[in-house]
């Protein structure tokens, strides 16, 4: 193999860097159901991205992005004009979501992260939790990534609703408001929430139940973009283009 110079290497890269890749998927109305999620590189910006839940692979993805009602609207009707028109979105539950995908696509199944809800939940739970109510959500809670059943899934809601008879109207009329106990309301809150969202993927098998898949790729992008934190601004944004062109899974 014949050996190049070290600024013949990065004349290549800065060549390549100056150009743009095209769209790399052009049938977005087969595309059925989503994954969309972002990650951070600066706050409050970062990457925010579509996935085909069946594929596990890219179809779109925006640099620079915050996880704002306007951004993601944009985002959104970026791919509803270029034919996208899924039955379902798996999210983490981020509220602007939820709101500009049901704007767009009033009939769409939004999954809730299983995998987002048990790690919140049970960070307010805490660890070793004093209180009988923590206790005993936080036992559901461990639960809940084993779900694969409509008979587990309805044991599990089953489970929470007796929850809630036993405790809820306590939480409710309670003075307290330590942080521990702001905690435990805010886990009630979500679980509250995400109930009606946390299982279409028994259902249809097609709906993908967390964002894994995607927390995975970001680790793999955030790894390689570490050797190249050098780049200007427009070589930065170019780069992550060709990153998601040439590595859509």
């Amino acid at each position: 193999m014949k050996r190049v110079s070290q600024s013949t290497v990065k004349r290549v890269i800065n060549y390549w860097l100056k150009q743009t890749p095209n769209q790399f998927v052009d049938e977005l109305s087969k595309i059925k159901h989503v994954i969309f999620d972002g990650t951070f590189l600066k706050r409050p910006r970062g990457i925010y991205v579509a996935m085909d839940s069946e594929t596990h692979q890219l179809f779109n993805a925006a640099i620079n992005v915050r996880e704002s009602a306007n951004d993601l609207l944009r985002f959104y009707s970026q791919l509803s004009e270029a034919g996208l028109n899924p039955e379902s979105a798996t999210t983490d539950g981020n509220t602007a979501q939820i709101k500009q995908l049901k704007n767009l696509w009033p009939e769409i199944k939004l999954q809730r992260c299983i995998v987002h809800v048990q790690r919140q939940g049970l960070s307010w739970c805490r660890r070793n939790p004093k209180r009988t109510e923590a206790k005993h959500l936080r036992e559901l809670l461990l639960k809940l990534t084993e779900v694969k059943t409509k008979e587990e899934s309805q044991r599990f809601i089953k489970g929470f609703y007796a929850w809630e008879n036993r405790f809820g109207t306590g939480i409710e009329s309670s003075p307290n408001r330590g942080w521990v106990f702001s905690d435990l309301i805010r886990a009630r809150s979500m679980l509250t929430k995400a109930l009606p969202y946390l299982f279409h993927y028994i259902d249809d098998s097609k709906i993908e139940r967390s964002t894994n898949a995607l927390e995975g790729y970001f680790s793999r992008v955030k790894e390689h973009y570490r050797l190249h934190r050098g780049l200007s601004k427009r070589n930065k944004i170019n780069y992550f283009k060709w990153y998601f062109f040439l590595k859509p899974k």
